[in-house]
């Protein structure tokens, strides 16, 4: 197994676990618990990025860069649906 399978498997592990943790600490009814289940959260989400970070420092996960009419009309839809907010037009 070479550097990238290794890392590229690693952050499919971490991001499998950040997922289950966040199932966890919604479904936790005891304080203590929720607590402890979010340490152990912001643990593995800062894993996860700073996997993240070395593959794509590496050229291991690539991603385009968005068509800049595409990114606009994106913005336009989602900034329509700020009219359904149940707290009125509060966009920030």
């Amino acid at each position: 197994m070479n550097d990238r399978d290794l890392v590229n498997d690693l952050l499919a592990m971490e991001k499998y676990m950040t997922a289950s943790y966040n199932t966890a600490m919604n479904e936790a009814s005891h304080e203590g618990l929720y607590k402890d289940l979010l340490s152990i959260f912001t643990e593995t989400q800062n894993e996860q990025r700073e996997l993240y970070n070395l593959m794509f420092q590496n050229g291991w996960y690539k991603l385009e860069a968005a068509e800049q009419q595409k990114v606009q009309q994106s913005f336009q839809q989602h900034q329509g649906y700020s009219s359904q907010f149940p707290y009125g037009n509060q966009v920030q």
